[in-house]
């Protein structure tokens, strides 16, 4: 079935199928001091509004209200280093176990906007960034939909996690809200990490009552290519770190934290590892080493993924693989858009995921 849609509102044609959804685009959005292609997909700081009719159709955005800058504070700050004589000391035991994610689900900032009993969406941003990215996504839905704008852990205005959390402990926590704050199946609107939670839950046992659908902002989780000097770093710092795994376990985390905090150390992650530390590191290490291509085939549920020409952080060829290995899915192409494609080429977005959602099997 192919369905050709040209939204009047948006000036744009759409080609939807079953498995595969193209599209050509109006003239791009410009945004203020961003080039088309982002090499660091940093989340940018955005202001922005999108108004609607009184019939509630999204209007064409003012571009004198899209001003977009690199977000360059940090949410997570920097704990004390360690210094070699603090290596002595013991590890105080833990006198009461950590709060798991189900328990600890009610610290999660929530923002909540929209009719009551329209029917919920549920948007989950990428790492390093926040609700307030999502914010215009939002703004855009709530005329009709019921949307929960979430900071995940250590993120925006919600607290670190106890621990380090990888993917099963932030799709827990996803699935403790949806039972019990939203009470209904949602349709999940994920970028980047968030797209890679949206996708484990998906994935879940549990996922088809939770979830009716998901739409995908260039989602992670697909195993790159990667090039030569990736493994050359990776292998040095398997090096590095093995002397401090055979100490003694007083010893060996106040090691190993010292060990993060040198220069090499530093020099061989990633920025977004360089920028982290403490238990926000270690959750970035364990959610960004989670893939999910082996799970892809238990979801059932129809998938919208979209994705940026210009994205430098998730490829071409990791999004056809993604599609491909999906039962139910479709890909928009965002001409002249980045890492963050929703918020590059917004009206094209929004047309899109709202003819997906109007077209949903009722439940």
């Amino acid at each position: 079935m192919r369905v050709n849609l040209l939204h009047p509102a948006y000036k744009v044609k759409i080609c939807i199928s079953a498995r595969n959804m193209k599209h050509t685009p109006a003239t791009p959005l410009s945004l203020p001091g961003v080039p088309p292609e982002i090499s660091d997909p940093s989340p940018p700081t955005v202001e922005a509004r999108w108004p609607t009719d009184r019939e509630g159709n999204l209007n064409q955005p003012n571009r004198s209200l899209l001003s977009v800058e690199r977000q360059l504070d940090r949410l997570v700050s920097r704990t004390p280093s360690t210094d070699l004589a603090s290596m002595q000391a013991t590890e105080a035991p833990h006198t009461t176990p950590p709060p798991s994610p189900v328990a600890w689900q009610e610290r999660l900032h929530v923002a909540v906007r929209g009719p009551e009993d329209g029917p919920p969406v549920l948007l989950l941003h990428g790492w390093g960034s926040s609700a307030r990215l999502m914010e215009p996504v939002a703004e855009a839905l709530a005329d009709r939909y019921r949307v929960f704008n979430v900071d995940l852990p250590g993120h925006g205005y919600s607290p670190p996690p106890p621990v380090p959390w990888g993917v099963s402990e932030h799709a827990a926590l996803v699935a403790q809200l949806i039972r019990t704050r939203i009470g209904r199946p949602v349709v999940l609107i994920g970028h980047s990490n968030g797209g890679r939670i949206g996708l484990y839950l998906a994935a879940e046992p549990e996922g088809r009552d939770l979830l009716r659908a998901l739409v995908l902002i260039s989602p992670s989780g697909m195993r790159p290519h990667r090039p030569w000097h990736y493994y050359v770093r990776a292998t040095l710092a398997r090096l590095l770190k093995a002397p401090f795994q055979v100490l003694p376990q007083p010893l060996r985390e106040p090691a190993l934290d010292w060990l993060r905090h040198t220069i090499v150390w530093k020099a061989l992650g990633s920025s977004d590892y360089r920028r982290l530390d403490g238990v926000m590191r270690e959750t970035f290490v364990r959610i960004v080493n989670t893939y999910v291509e082996d799970r892809l085939e238990r979801i059932t549920i129809p998938v919208l993924v979209f994705w940026g020409e210009g994205d430098r952080a998730v490829s071409r060829e990791q999004m056809d693989r993604l599609v491909r290995a999906l039962p139910d899915a479709g890909l928009v192409v965002l001409k002249q858009a980045g890492h963050y494609g929703y918020l590059d080429d917004p009206d094209t977005f929004i047309a899109a995921t709202r003819y997906f959602l109007e077209h949903l099997p009722k439940d």
